[in-house]
């Protein structure tokens, strides 16, 4: 089998609840999604997905993951794509880094592989080991009782996991993270997520304000590894490194001298499923929890998100997230769909969802 031809559409998201707000005054009430999809020779298909938080969120933009996916797409006509290896030695034979511009190439490739086979991409991670598993839902920063209501109301829609943004003034974070702590019940996990908005002694005014509070993980306080390191140091809250892992040489870093309970994983950033699964096996063999997410996305985030979660053993899996329910617009009918606080990978074969052409318009880059 060979690919013969890649397409890449433009399909924008918005936000289902309005304006998403995180520190350092980042908002988001839409982002556009890039969509690929590679088809082989003998007609089968696979799509994938990444969608940048914005530009200024991490080291990563929609018109960058364009612009690596028009250097990316030519030199992977004629490649099997189900020799994943040799699809990723591919890409990085013709464009140094920018892993966030290959994950979609890399998941297509999967799902094409899944569909060949007659299999899902949940057996090919290694087997399904869960049946379903539960989700987590971002709390736009806000006022403490602005927080506090959208968690009590997305609690009464069965969500027992909750990532709080934070990342503001250390006090009023306290606050936040107090009252909604206090409004919950021990069924209940909170995260109190800074996105790297603090500097180190912000974080340490925070982490000891927040020590005493139960339930609680914090994540990302700071923008460098070294400042995480320092307040982990300083705290015993149990803290989940995100965006400063971004390979496997950072992943054991953060367990080794950052004390790390658990890893985000987010898919894109690492630059697919092939390498996600590396860190998330490492990350099982080590005792360390994983959050299974992205950046941003619908429907085929959320199935490649699904099926890596899917895969992945039970006590080794913190919180995932389906972010086509943060999202009003979906190519594959709103699949997977969450019930109750709980999400499941799709049975088909592959990424077991279908995605919709007619909700893509024509491919705004082509190669074959």
């Amino acid at each position: 089998m060979k690919i013969e031809r890649l397409d890449i559409y433009d399909f924008d998201l918005t936000y289902v609840h309005g304006t998403y707000v995180m520190s350092g005054g980042r908002k988001v009430t839409s982002l556009a999604s890039t969509i690929v999809c590679v088809t082989a020779d003998n007609g089968l298909q696979g799509w994938g997905e990444v969608c940048p938080l914005g530009t200024t969120y991490l080291p990563a933009h929609t018109a960058g993951a364009r612009a690596a996916l028009s250097l990316l797409a030519p030199a992977l006509v004629g490649t099997d794509p189900t020799n994943h290896a040799a699809v990723n030695d591919a890409m990085d034979a013709a464009l140094s880094g920018h892993a966030y511009a290959k994950s979609p190439i890399d998941v297509a490739c999967w799902d094409l592989t899944g569909r060949a086979l007659g299999v899902s991409v949940s057996a090919l991670l290694g087997g399904l080991r869960q049946a379903r598993f539960p989700l987590y839902i971002a709390v736009p920063l806000g006022t403490p009782d602005e927080m506090t209501a959208y968690v009590l109301a997305r609690r009464r829609e069965g969500i027992h996991r909750f990532q709080l943004k934070v990342g503001g003034d250390p006090a009023l974070d306290a606050l936040r993270v107090r009252q909604i702590i206090e409004a919950t019940g021990p069924e209940d996990l909170v995260i109190a997520d800074a996105n790297c908005g603090w500097r180190l002694n912000e974080a340490l005014l925070a982490a000891r304000a927040m020590e005493p509070l139960p339930r609680l993980y914090l994540e990302q306080p700071c923008p460098t590894m070294e400042e995480c390191i320092e307040v982990r140091k300083r705290t015993s809250l149990p803290m989940v490194y995100d965006e400063i892992v971004t390979d496997l040489p950072t992943l054991l870093r953060a367990i080794r001298e950052g004390g790390a309970g658990a890893v985000n994983l987010k898919v894109s950033r690492v630059g697919g499923l092939t390498r996600a699964r590396l860190l998330r096996d490492v990350c099982d063999e080590l005792g360390i929890q994983v959050t299974i997410e992205d950046m941003w996305g619908g429907d085929i985030v959320s199935a490649t998100s699904a099926h890596l979660a899917a895969s992945t053993r039970a006590q080794c899996l913190l919180t995932v997230s389906f972010m086509n329910d943060w999202t009003n617009e979906h190519v594959a009918g709103h699949q997977p769909r969450s019930v109750a606080g709980f999400g499941s990978a799709p049975t088909g074969p592959g990424l077991g969802i279908e995605v919709d052409p007619s909700r893509l318009g024509k491919p705004v880059l082509a190669a074959n």
